[in-house]
């Protein structure tokens, strides 16, 4: 049975959603989610019988951003604590490999010259 996009989700499935790695093979890494939540304040999630966390749609937005600014830019907890205390709405491209990395299209502009220039 899916789940609606809207309803809570367990620790698990924010897991799974974030695609988070454990280093050590037998272990999950929800623990990295719990390290969240006592680091940033913002990360509430709702706690049910037996310590059950439970997230909404806002905590999940709120555990990609941190999860993209620690792990694809590679900031600092106070950095992005800095970030999330600010008013401004935070506008970032989330989705990975979206960024333009200039080497690249340097290098792939070199080998289409090369073609061309192997063509004439």
């Amino acid at each position: 049975m899916l789940k609606h996009n809207n309803a809570y989700k367990t620790i698990g499935e924010v897991v799974k959603i974030l695609d988070l790695k454990s280093k050590k093979k037998d272990s999950s890494p929800t623990h990295t989610i719990r390290f969240w939540e006592k680091k940033f304040k913002q990360i509430k999630p709702k706690i049910l019988n037996g310590n059950r966390r439970y997230y909404d749609e806002k905590n999940i937005k709120l555990l990609k951003k941190i999860h993209f600014l620690l792990k694809e830019q590679g900031m600092t907890i106070n950095g992005v604590k800095k970030i999330l205390d600010t008013s401004e709405p935070l506008k970032l491209d989330e989705n990975k490999n979206k960024s333009i990395n200039p080497i690249e299209i340097r290098n792939k502009l070199k080998k289409i010259s090369n073609l061309i220039k192997n063509l004439k």
